[in-house]
């Protein structure tokens, strides 16, 4: 069978559920990972974050030899050339805010040396408008080989990856009619779904407004729960009223904004459409909003928790470190509680600070500068404590318990709405809070 062989460049998140659901489906797959830690855990059939059913499905498709990793391609070891090259690796912002390609050019310079002639070239990392064209194109050209290219963006979400790869439509733009139809034929045997767009920059496009959709849908939920606080309204309940049996109108329920895709995935078109002189004003004020919540929050504590009111070392409690809760992950890339974290050392600069993630390991938390801490350590002896995040397993928690071993005056902030908690359990010790809610809490005292 054609195009039976395959390596997939990048071991990360997207580039390893991809080499399992492609090695289940009878491909003969060889995934690439640098780091050497990484690539240990690889080779022995572990998975170096968590996702629901990966390691168990890993574990079977290297124990029968359908997946095999390798450092490079040098140390591969191939039975025969592969002929398709699935390129996945990252795409980060730099420390100046504008989004990284070197290391596509880098793993495109590698897939360039060690391809042999007639193979296709997928790209399916996140990148600029343009780069399959502008950057992968000539690094291949140089070659003198003969190829194909296409542009296939991943759209999973995180939890959910291995269950979506097999039934979400597969966007496909190629360089030409043909090299879209090849990719095309790859996808099919993973996913029923194909959609064939005209071109690579319209596939790469697709995947930026994908995530900066997002983006804008959380931002408005934001902006409702915000100008509900001003009003004095309860946010949360105004939300769920105006979707309750109402199909036109989905707002989001508040909360932060991050992650590995929507952190940055909305910048990267911001910066493709600046070098052809336009800005979309709606994706640029959505994104400043989210980045600008924690912020927000903190200046929203301090209205009912003035600094005065707190011990010199008080005992603070970040919930919920992951950049989402649902489905469950230990991912932290782009968390937004790495800027909470900050704006909290800012502000309360002699607080204790600790951190709880029901998928957090606790070395990954003590990272983040926290001292790890049980549900119940959450709590004990805080004088604030922050969900940031809308795990599930925050729904279920005895609040009334973990509460009375908070000091006093103390505050639970819930900026998920996640927590079993109404207005009737405030009290003068222990204040309970929502985002878009603390004006109306105020005023009903």
């Amino acid at each position: 069978m054609r195009d039976q062989r395959v390596c997939i460049l990048g071991m990360g998140y997207v580039g390893l559920t991809l080499a399992v659901a492609m090695a289940e489906r009878g491909f003969s797959v060889i995934g690439l990972e640098k780091n050497p830690v990484i690539l240990e855990l690889l080779q022995r059939g572990k998975a170096h974050f968590f996702e629901v059913g990966l390691e168990v499905r890993m574990a079977r498709v290297v124990a029968s030899g359908a997946l095999r990793f390798a450092r490079s391609s040098d140390e591969a070891a191939w039975d025969a050339p592969p002929s398709v090259f699935l390129i996945t690796v990252g795409t980060p912002l730099g420390k100046d805010g504008a989004p990284r390609m070197d290391m596509v050019e880098g793993v495109t310079r590698e897939v360039a040396r060690c391809m042999p002639d007639d193979a296709i070239v997928v790209l399916r990392s996140t990148v600029k408008l343009g780069t399959s064209r502008k950057v992968v194109l000539p690094i291949l050209e140089r070659s003198g080989k003969r190829f194909q290219l296409a542009y296939c963006p991943e759209r999973t979400i995180e939890g959910k990856a291995l269950e979506e790869l097999a039934h979400l439509p597969q966007i496909v733009g190629g360089l030409d009619d043909e090299d879209a139809w090849r990719a095309a034929h790859v996808f099919q045997r993973i996913t029923p779904t194909i959609v064939r767009v005209s071109s690579l920059e319209a596939a790469e496009i697709i995947k930026l407004l994908d995530n900066s959709y997002r983006d804008l849908f959380f931002a408005f939920g934001n902006e409702v729960a915000l100008l509900c606080d001003e009003a004095g309204l309860d946010g949360v309940e105004v939300i769920r009223a105006a979707n309750m049996g109402y199909e036109r109108t989905n707002l989001a329920l508040p909360g932060f904004v991050g992650g590995p895709c929507l952190q940055k995935d909305p910048h990267i078109l911001l910066s493709s459409l600046a070098e052809v002189g336009h800005k979309p004003q709606m994706i640029a004020a959505a994104r400043a909003l989210n980045e600008a919540l924690p912020e927000h929050v903190i200046r929203m504590i301090l209205t009912d928790l003035p600094r005065e009111k707190l011990p010199t070392k008080a005992v603070i409690t970040v919930c919920g470190l992951a950049f989402k809760g649902r489905p469950e992950t230990d991912d932290l890339r782009g968390t937004p509680a790495i800027e909470l974290i900050t704006a909290l050392k800012r502000t309360f600069p002699n607080a204790v600070l600790r951190g709880h993630d029901f998928a957090v390991s606790a070395d990954a938390i003590a990272g983040l500068g926290l001292e790890p801490a049980t549900l119940d350590g959450a709590f004990d002896g805080a004088s604030l404590v922050i969900v940031a995040n809308n795990n599930a397993r925050y729904q279920w928690v005895d609040l009334d318990k973990l509460s009375s071993k908070m000091a006093k005056p103390g505050m639970v902030f819930d900026a998920w709405s996640v927590l079993p908690f109404d207005n009737g359990m405030n009290g003068r010790d222990v204040m309970y809070r929502r985002l878009g809610s603390a004006s109306a809490w105020r005023g009903a005292k």
